[in-house]
This record gives structure tokens, C-alpha cells and sequence, in this order.
């Protein structure tokens, strides 16, 4: 096991050391702001600090789903499990402390002790079905199919026009709508496709950058175009809701540049891509420093996922 946690922290570190200290320095405080507020927001109430087990959890359980190693490691140590366990209740010892320093003893024990047993859950498989499902999008815009294939997505939608339309009196309600469906939308860009799927960009990175955003572009505007008439008929106005969509097409460009940024690194292209939805949020405040921050990070990922691209380049 000691060997085993050597090496995850090693290839953590190589992974902080890719990223780059000044993007490190920027995620970080972005994200460390944002949780650190949320977790003592929820450690100081005595019922929400129940919920930040169960928020713990869900975050282990997506990354551990998603993990590239876990085949490795079932050929190689039949008996993994246990070092997972080990690795997910270190990685969550610090919340628990934070928990504890409220005095929340019983979530502080229930966040280490469900982080642990996230070790357990089997990793995601993809269906061993060869009949084609249907779908509304294109296969090219692969990570729409995905859409097309999670009736929860559709439901979800389903419950925000009908959220939208009961409060289509004021602005917030379809404004929150929109943005509740743009984070919805964003997790399917999280997984990093194989390599043999970036073939068309050996050649032509930008032009596999722009068909990325711009298949994004379209099938969100067509998904979301309801939403926004629903606020757009409302106190928001056509000027409002062209604001909020231009927003949202900002955010949804920055989180595909952000998948590619640091290809096929799935960490790091989670963080980043949590990164740029944090700057795009802290826009809506009124300090003017994060409009400088988000024009800063937009430039920085288009130029850093181009020269990612590039390194698959053959001439």
C-alpha cells in the first residue's frame, strides 16, 4: 500500500507541475474559495452539516468512476480495493477535520467513512448493447449523443421549461433555468474521448476545436431556445436574455477549450474545466477584476488546448 500511495502522490505532483504554478495559483484559489465557503457555510448549520458526507461522496464516486487504472490495478493487485479505501478516506480527511473543528463528530466520521466505501462501487462500463439507441443529434457531436441517451437529461429539461414557465412573471426563474441546464449540459464534456477519435486533429487542430465548440453551440441554442423564450418574454427582454445566452456560449466555449487543454489528462481536464465555470459565476458579481480574469483564462485555454493538439500533429 505505501508504495501505492508513493506513487499517487508522485503522479499528482507531475500533474500540479503540468498545470503550471500560475493556473495552479488561479484554480486554486478559485476553487478553494468556492469549497472552502460552501463547506463552512454547511459545517456551522448543525443539519446541513449532514449533507457534506453525502456531497463528499458523489464527487469520489464520479471521479472513481471514471478512473483509467482500475483495470491495471485488478489485473495487478487483485486486493486494490483496500488501497483505494485508504487513498479516497486521506483524500477527504481534511473536510472531516474542517467538521470536526465545528464540533460535527458524527459528519466528520460519516465523510471519511463514505469516502472510503466509494472504493467498493464498480467502475463505469460502457453498455455491452450492439443496437443502436436513437437519438436526436448527430453522431458527430458525440457528446450530445450521450445527452440524447439519459432520459434524465430530458426529464430534467422537462422540469426546468415547466420551472421557467411557472415563474415567467420575473427574470429569476428562467434565468436560473437556462444556467441550471448549462450546468447539466457541461458533464457531458468531462469524459476525454480516446485517442483514435482525435485523428482528425493530427492535421488540423483549430478546425477540431471549432467543430467541437461550434456542434456545441448548435445543440445547446436549439435545446435552450424554449428556456429563452420563456425569458424573453418576461421582465428580462430580448437584451436580457441575449446577455444571459451570450454568458452561457462563453462558459460552454471555455469548458470544451478546457477538455483539450491538458488532453488526456482527465484531472486535470476536470479542474480546469471547474476553473472556467467558477470565473464564468464570479462574472455575475459586481467586481469588475473577474471580467479581466475571464478574458485572461479564455485566451489562456484557447492557446494552451491548440498547442496540446498540436503534439498529435504529424506533418
Amino acid at each position: 500500500m505505501k508504495p501505492y500511495l508513493r506513487l499517487r502522490a508522485r503522479l499528482l505532483g507531475r500533474q500540479l507541475r503540468e498545470l503550471g504554478w500560475w493556473r495552479l495559483v488561479m484554480l486554486g484559489a478559485f476553487l478553494g474559495l468556492a469549497a472552502a465557503r460552501a463547506l463552512f457555510t454547511a459545517a456551522a448549520h448543525p443539519a446541513l452539516g449532514w449533507a457534506v458526507p453525502l456531497a463528499v461522496a458523489l464527487v469520489v464516486l464520479s471521479l472513481h468512476r471514471r478512473r483509467l487504472d482500475l483495470a491495471f490495478l485488478h489485473l495487478s493487485a487483485p486486493e486494490f480495493r483496500g488501497w483505494l479505501a485508504v487513498e479516497y478516506a486521506l483524500g477527504s480527511l481534511p473536510v472531516a477535520l474542517v467538521l470536526l473543528g465545528w464540533g460535527r463528530v458524527g459528519p466528520a466520521l460519516l465523510t471519511v467513512a463514505a469516502a472510503a466505501t466509494v472504493a467498493l462501487v464498480p467502475p463505469a462500463t460502457a453498455p455491452a448493447s450492439r443496437t443502436r439507441r436513437p437519438t436526436w443529434f448527430r453522431s458527430v457531436a458525440f457528446e450530445w449523443v450521450r445527452v440524447g441517451h439519459r432520459p434524465a437529461l430530458g426529464l430534467a429539461w422537462l422540469g426546468l421549461l415547466a420551472a421557467a414557465i411557472a415563474t415567467r412573471a420575473g427574470s429569476t426563474g428562467p434565468a436560473l433555468a437556462v444556467l441550471a441546464w448549462l450546468l447539466l449540459t457541461l458533464e457531458t464534456y468531462s469524459p476525454a474521448e480516446p485517442w483514435s477519435w482525435l485523428l482528425p486533429a493530427l492535421r488540423t487542430p483549430g478546425a477540431w476545436l471549432r467543430a467541437r465548440v461550434g456542434w456545441g453551440m448548435l445543440y445547446f441554442g436549439l435545446t435552450v431556445a424554449p428556456l429563452a423564450a420563456v425569458l424573453a418574454s418576461g421582465a428580462a427582454g430580448v437584451g436580457g436574455t441575449a446577455l444571459v445566452l451570450g454568458w452561457c456560449a462563453v462558459v460552454l466555449t471555455m469548458v470544451v477549450l478546457a477538455k483539450y487543454a491538458f488532453y488526456p489528462h482527465a484531472t486535470l481536464g476536470r479542474l480546469t474545466q471547474a476553473g472556467a465555470v467558477l470565473v464564468g459565476l464570479s462574472v455575475l458579481g459586481s467586481n469588475p477584476a473577474y471580467l479581466a480574469l475571464l478574458l485572461a483564462g479564455f485566451l489562456g485555454l484557447l492557446l494552451k488546448s491548440r498547442s496540446q493538439l498540436e503534439q498529435y500533429r504529424k506533418e
